[in-house]
This record gives structure tokens, C-alpha cells and sequence, in this order.
């Protein structure tokens, strides 16, 4: 039953990634079951996109506690977190679609997490010198974090920018120096 869960989501994250307005229905023939399958998992199309945010949002904390180390500078663990997000940003940047919609408040609240572990990066760079002060932690790792989603839906395939562009742009965005910000992705990436 797990298997056939998880193949939903994997699915689901597809479909919707080409169409995010598609239903229940064009998940169920993707994955290659019946619609009462995919409703037996999620009774709704909300509940669907609720348990790939929650998807998400697993992956990328596990992600950014294992950059994150407090020992790591932050500039560093900011660049090896980005570099790793960034396959993720592909598969899930249908998300940033989705939070514009009705479902918008859902999945901010349950980004929380990913986003108060960014805005504690962000506030231990501040306080250490390598990132501006420019914007308060919370709302320049915001402006930061969602530039790597805004790059993510504008190259579908992940060729055009690389995971060193956006782990470049993103450090010059928390006000790190160009030369700094090249050094950093080159050690790190």
C-alpha cells in the first residue's frame, strides 16, 4: 500500500508539474490505476497537493540539516543547500503555482519549517558578517529561497542557470561580495 501511495505522489508531481490544473483523474491514469485508487489515498485533489508539499517540505529539511551544520559558515552551508535544492526546486516548483492559488495559506504554513531554518542560516550569517543586514533574516532568506523556485520555473529542464548560478545569485542576494560568493560555490559545489 506504501508503494502504491508513494507512486501516486511520484506520479502526481508530474502531471501536475506539466498541467497544475490537472485532476485526480489524469493521476490515476498516469500511475496506472483507477481514480477510487487515488481517491482511496486522497480523498480530495487538495489532499493530494497537501501530502506532496508535505513531501517536500521533508526532503528539504533533511536537506538543509545536514548543510546547516553549526559549525559550517553560513555562507557555505547556504551554497551546498542550494546546490542540493536545486533538483528539488525542479520537481516540486509546480508548488509555487499551486501556492498562488486556493491552496496558497496550506502550503505556507507548511513550508514553516524549511523557511524558519533558512531565516536561522540567514540570521547566524548576519550575525557573523557574511550576509547584508539589508532586510531583517526572516524576509531576505524569503527573497533568497523563493528567487531559486522563481529560477526554477523559468528553466524546466535545469540546464540553462545550474545549480552554481543559483547558488551564486541567491549569495549575492544575502548581500555576499561577488568574489566571496564565486569562491564559496566553487569549494562547495
Amino acid at each position: 500500500m506504501v508503494d502504491t501511495r508513494e507512486r501516486i505522489l511520484d506520479v502526481a508531481i508530474e502531471v501536475l508539474g506539466r498541467n497544475p490544473d490537472a485532476g485526480m483523474g489524469e493521476v490515476a491514469a498516469a500511475a496506472g490505476v483507477v481514480r477510487r485508487t487515488v481517491y482511496g489515498y486522497f480523498a480530495t485533489r487538495s489532499d493530494l497537493v497537501l501530502a506532496l508539499t508535505q513531501r517536500a517540505v521533508a526532503e528539504m529539511t533533511a536537506v538543509l540539516a545536514e548543510e546547516a551544520a553549526p559549525d559550517r559558515p553560513a555562507d557555505e552551508a547556504w551554497a551546498a543547500f542550494i546546490a542540493r535544492l536545486w533538483p528539488l526546486a525542479h520537481r516540486y516548483r509546480v508548488l509555487v503555482v499551486l501556492r498562488r492559488g486556493e491552496l496558497g495559506p496550506d502550503i505556507h504554513a507548511l513550508l514553516g519549517p524549511v523557511e524558519d531554518g533558512l531565516a536561522d542560516l540567514v540570521r547566524r550569517g548576519q550575525d557573523g558578517g557574511a550576509f547584508g543586514r539589508h532586510l531583517p533574516a526572516e524576509v531576505l532568506g524569503q527573497v533568497a529561497w523563493s528567487a531559486v523556485f522563481t529560477l526554477a520555473d523559468d528553466d524546466p529542464t535545469g540546464t540553462a542557470f545550474g545549480a552554481s548560478g543559483v547558488a551564486t545569485t541567491t549569495l549575492l542576494m544575502l548581500g555576499v561580495p561577488a568574489p566571496r560568493a564565486r569562491d564559496v560555490v566553487d569549494r562547495t559545489g
